[in-house]
């Protein structure tokens, strides 16, 4: 791939230059182009190397210049200049290059190899683009590749072989001008170096968008905690990779994602991924990143245009041999029909299509968000034909929703409930709440999980969930009064006003009449499928 140098007339007196370096192979020496200028056509300026060229053993630099279709017009050499070197690599001064003597758009590049080796296995290629803009050029920096001028490109991509090497000089200065950069996997895997990525991780807008014919992650640099990454690795972060693979699961996985989309009676409507993100020191050793409450989107193509309302991702727990819930977005345009997941850990992700519905809830005012959420996978049955929309539902059993909700892992170990044993159907659940914060208990160190949940309880696990989720709206005192005021048994609610009323701004909870809310109410299945469809809604984690 050769981006080009559009020529726009032989009269174009400068060109702002927008720099990209892509180095397609880990070679011999790592190479870039800095202080560069494009004025009255000619391209001058340096070009570095990260390790030093002895020229007494034959050692050089060159820059080649491709024609439009590939060709090489010429190569000529560029010659030593210690005015420029530093520890950041060695410069050699540029020969100049006269852009107008060229009838056709044009590539420059340098390629660095031993004498008499041409072979690109060995060798690395750097490449300039340039485009149109106001006079002036501008200069780079010292650290390799050049910069300022006219402008920046809204987007770059870098090609990565099948090795998944990524030369740190390109990606750091991608990064520099481009908000997202696109790389574009050969094979399964990108090795990210972390040095790269060092300036960016306190820039929420610089996201890195991994990419080949089997899906994609969009990983925000922000969300990695590179010191603390390498510190646990035992290595530092200069020599840290940031390790992302976009694979296909083993033959038996897939054969027990069929089974389980089978058992029930779903349809498979995408190809399983294996997304994994990890962070690998020199020694080999890896160390799963920890994203923390992030939820990090991964898109997956689907093999037909698929309806929201009864598909949904899922993810693939190889212990149980079950598919579950996970955030996502199904989307269909004229490129074709892909399924966004969101989530805050990696696995294997397919997605699926639904047809579920209960006789017992035909009617219901709740019909629409049971239906839907049962597609999804968020609510079961009581029975395969029964949903009881009316029945109670226990403390436990809406803790269970939640964390199906925001696609959580449930979390094994002891509990601080003195009532939740290890041996409990929702000690996993009870766990996974409590370390997201959406479940406290009560005083004497109790959760109850088998009571009743009430109304107030039920939306403060909801507002805590979209906090979680990172949705959670502001309200202040003088709001909170003022959304509250509408109900006359507000006065009823023990002490959760301030959930309550973020809930009712938030679009989750309404009365139960005009003017009351009856926060002490047992809730019941039906009122918490609305409450968690409106809260999947809110935190965009479903269409």
């Amino acid at each position: 791939m050769k981006p080009a140098f559009t020529k726009k007339t032989a009269q174009v007196t400068v060109l702002a230059l927008m720099l990209s370096i892509m180095l397609p192979v880990l070679a011999f020496a790592a190479t870039g182009f800095s202080n560069l200028t494009f004025q009255n056509n000619n391209v001058t300026g340096s070009v570095y190397s990260s390790t030093y060229l002895d020229s007494s053993v034959g050692d050089a630099v060159y820059v080649n210049v491709y024609g439009s279709n590939g060709t090489l017009i010429s190569t000529t050499q560029a010659v030593y200049n210690n005015t420029y070197s530093s520890n950041q690599g060695w410069y050699y001064a540029m020969p100049t290059i006269t852009a107008s003597s060229i009838n056709s758009p044009l590539t420059v590049s340098t390629t660095v190899y031993k004498a008499g080796v041409v072979d690109t296995s060995e060798s690395t290629t750097a490449t300039l683009y340039y485009t149109g803009g106001t006079t002036g050029g501008g200069g780079g920096s010292s650290g390799g590749g050049g910069g300022g001028g006219g402008g920046s490109v809204s987007g770059a991509t870098i090609s990565v072989s099948s090795d998944g090497s990524i030369d740190a000089y390109t990606l750091q200065n991608a990064l520099t001008s481009n908000n997202e950069i696109v790389l574009n996997l050969s094979g399964d895997l990108a090795l990210i170096p972390a040095k790269a990525l060092t300036s960016f991780t306190n820039d929420t807008s610089k996201t890195l968008r991994i990419t080949n014919s089997k899906g994609t992650y969009i990983l925000p640099i922000s969300v990695l905690n590179l010191s603390d990454l390498a510190s646990t690795l035992g290595t530092t972060v200069d020599e840290l990779i940031i390790k992302v693979s976009i694979s296909a699961p083993s033959a038996d996985d897939v054969a027990s994602i069929t089974s389980a989309a089978s058992a029930l009676g779903a349809t498979e409507i995408a190809t399983p991924v294996d997304f994994n993100l990890v962070g690998l020191a020199p020694d080999s050793k890896t160390q799963t990143i920890d994203l923390g409450s992030n939820y990090v989107s991964r898109i997956l193509p689907l093999n037909k245009a698929a309806d929201p309302t009864r598909s949904t991702g899922v993810v693939f727990d190889r212990t149980t041999k079950k598919l579950s819930f996970v955030p996502s977005l199904i989307n269909t345009a004229d490129t074709g029909s892909t399924a966004t997941i969101k989530r805050n850990s990696n696995s294997i992700y397919t997605a699926i299509e639904l047809n579920k519905n209960f006789p017992d809830s035909q009617g219901h005012w709740a019909q629409g968000y049971i239906e839907l959420l049962a597609n999804k996978l968020v609510v079961d049955g009581v029975t395969d034909t029964t949903f009881e929309p009316e029945r109670n539902i226990t403390r436990a059993e809406f803790a269970a929703l939640v964390v199906r909700s925001l696609g959580l892992e449930q979390a094994a170990g002891s509990s601080s409930f003195k009532d939740v044993a290890s041996g409990d159907w929702f000690a996993g659940v009870v766990g996974a709440a409590t370390k997201a914060k959406i479940i406290d208990g009560y005083e004497d160190s109790t959760f109850r999980p088998n009571e009743p949940i009430k109304r107030e309880e039920l939306a403060a696990m909801v507002v805590r969930a979209l906090n979680y989720a990172g949705a959670k709206p502001t309200v202040t005192s003088e709001r909170q009064n003022e959304l509250l005021a509408k109900y006359t048994d507000a006065n009823q609610i023990v002490w959760a006003q301030q959930e309550v009323a973020t809930a009712i701004e938030a679009g989750i909870i309404d009365g139960i009449t005009d003017n009351t809310i009856a926060p002490t109410s047992q809730a019941t299945r039906a009122q918490s499928a609305a409450m968690l469809k409106r809260l999947l809604t809110k935190a965009n984690f479903i269409n």
